[in-house]
């Protein structure tokens, strides 16, 4: 072998070496139908530096990063976690900042833009304005947290849950390609009620279904609309939003429904949940829905309001009438003591830290209801979740449980192979790997447990609120918190290989597409990347 050959074939071999495994794009929140935030990458950063802000309020000097391939600046509320394919980065945020774009006045609604991979260019934003026209009773105040769903990626489609109680599909190439429609009014909907429509550029989003859950399901989401919607075949599921009245005391519509499903090719509903279970909410319908395939059947899986995990019968026909979906099981993760006192029922509304003859002394002793927001896990014909209540709430006894998915009926009793209450409340969603499950609670804690047994290995203490969960990659565990971002080793032990202050709280959970990790903060978002090696022989 002469020289020139010997060269090429070390630098083919360093290439090889350098670059990550499996790298795959990060459709959907979670990764993947079942949710489990896990991902097979190799290479990924064991540290990084976020960089100091410029002095004139531009941005992060990269030149004071480290492992950073590119940072961006998002708006000053972001809640849902970035999903990446086809090249683009997309993420929801708040619309702060919309006064850069002279066309546009911040509304205090929300924005879902769009970033190129490879170099973090904006290529295009929708901003999505808040909302003003509101039904008679309904609190919905909280449209300043902006959109806080992941964008779902399908083909050349984004599907997403606005801040104003939406589901719009989108094209993943904004109105760069000009305006596919159907829907031809981006410039009126961008612009908002009552403005006159703005002038469109390639730069803008590009819409091609809306539907409206207010208007057209009459569904009342409480303080936020808050969901990622799934994708199976040729059918999108998602939750509502439907909720409580501002007093917390009733459901304001016991009749919309609390799970639906549309065609996604034209947001057509051919399927809803069926079986009351908006009459049971306690707060509200916001838990993402998940889904796996248990013996010949696919299931999905419902974090009820009324805190039941569901499955349900994934359509397999497209109906020409909406249809009621068939429950395969149900699961009610709160115990009796949970829901009763002396007898009585115990008020959800009773838990919560900011009423003033609340029992709650806000330290996670006490015990009542709680509704599901965390998405159920799907992983080896179980169900991972968790039970938890809005952190505005305060913290409180939690429980977490491992059920057998392969039960039909009510399976409370014979389907759960083993449930743990070592933990406050929790929203965050569990990442399940090698024989361990890995959950967080509101209060910080990261809670390492045996996925077989529900052993606990070790509870890591953060002290910071934290409402994401963990993303397991490359042997190591990424953490977000208020304070801070946490890169961790998994297994049984607990070591901490580095704790970064990004400069404001992080609510989100890190995400893994080929080879690039992103993290995202209230108003920025990296892409961190450990530097390529250079080829052998230069």
């Amino acid at each position: 072998m002469n020289t020139c050959h010997r060269l090429s074939l070390l630098t083919t071999l360093s290439a090889v070496l350098s670059s990550p495994l499996m790298a795959a794009d990060w459709t959907q929140w979670g990764g993947h139908n079942d949710r489990n935030q896990v991902c097979d990458e190799k290479g990924l950063p064991g540290s990084f530096v976020p960089g100091e802000k410029k002095t004139d309020g531009s941005g992060i000097d990269m030149a004071t990063t480290k492992n950073v391939k590119w940072v961006t600046r998002l708006g000053s509320a972001t809640y849902g976690n970035p999903t990446v394919a086809k090249g683009r980065v997309f993420v929801g945020t708040d619309d702060f900042g919309v006064a850069d774009d002279p066309r546009f006045q911040r509304s205090k609604g929300g924005m879902v833009k769009c970033y190129e991979e490879a170099t973090g260019k904006l290529l295009w934003q929708l901003e999505v304005p808040k909302r003003t026209e509101l039904p008679e009773g309904l609190h919905y105040g909280q449209q300043h947290l902006g959109t806080c769903s992941s964008p779902t990626v399908d083909g050349d489609r984004v599907y997403v849950v606005t801040s104003a109680a939406e589901i719009l599909c989108l094209d993943v190439r904004g109105e760069a390609n000009g305006n596919a429609g159907p829907f031809k009014d981006e410039g009126q909907f961008m612009a908002g009620t009552g403005k006159p429509p703005i002038k469109l550029g390639p730069k803008d989003g590009d819409i091609i279904w809306r539907v409206d859950m207010m208007k057209e399901l009459a569904v009342r989401p409480h303080d936020v609309a808050s969901c990622s919607v799934l994708i199976i075949g040729d059918f999108l599921y998602t939750s509502t939003s439907n909720g409580v009245d501002k007093p917390h005391e009733h459901v304001i519509n016991p009749q919309a429904p609390a799970l639906i499903v549309l065609d996604k090719r034209t947001g057509r509903l051919v399927a809803t949940e069926g079986n009351g279970l908006s009459g049971r909410i306690h707060h509200a319908e916001w838990s993402p829905p998940s889904a796996g395939k248990v013996g010949d059947k696919m299931l999905v899986f419902h974090g009820g309001g009324d805190g039941v995990c569901y499955a349900f019968e994934a359509l397999t026909t497209m109906p020409k009438e909406p249809v009621k979906l068939k429950e395969a099981w149900r699961y009610e993760c709160n115990p009796p003591h949970y829901k009763f006192r002396d007898g009585k029922p115990i008020p959800l509304y009773e838990g919560d830290k900011r009423k003033k003859t609340s029992p709650n002394t806000n330290d996670g002793t006490y015990v009542g209801p709680s509704e599901i927001i965390a998405t159920p896990v799907f992983y080896k014909n179980r169900v991972y979740v968790g039970i938890g209540q809005d952190p505005a709430h305060g913290r409180g006894r939690g429980m977490f449980h491992c059920i057998d998915a392969t039960k039909t009926g009510d399976i409370t009793k014979t389907g759960c192979l083993w449930s743990y209450d070592g933990l406050d409340r929790t929203i965050a969603t569990a990442a399940v790997h090698d024989g361990l499950v890995y959950i967080t609670d509101i209060a910080g804690r990261l809670h390492c447990l045996d996925a077989d047994t529900g052993k606990c290995y070790w509870v890591y203490e953060t002290n910071a609120e934290t409402w994401g969960g963990v993303l397991v990659a490359d042997g190591k565990l990424y953490l977000a918190t208020k304070n801070a971002f946490y890169i961790m080793a998994a297994g049984k032990e607990a070591k901490v290989l580095d704790k970064i202050n990004l400069g404001s709280p992080s609510y989100c959970t890190g995400v893994v597409a080929n080879g690039v990790l992103y993290v995202a903060s209230q108003s920025y978002l990296w892409a961190v990347q450990q530097p390529k090696q250079q080829p052998v022989g230069k």
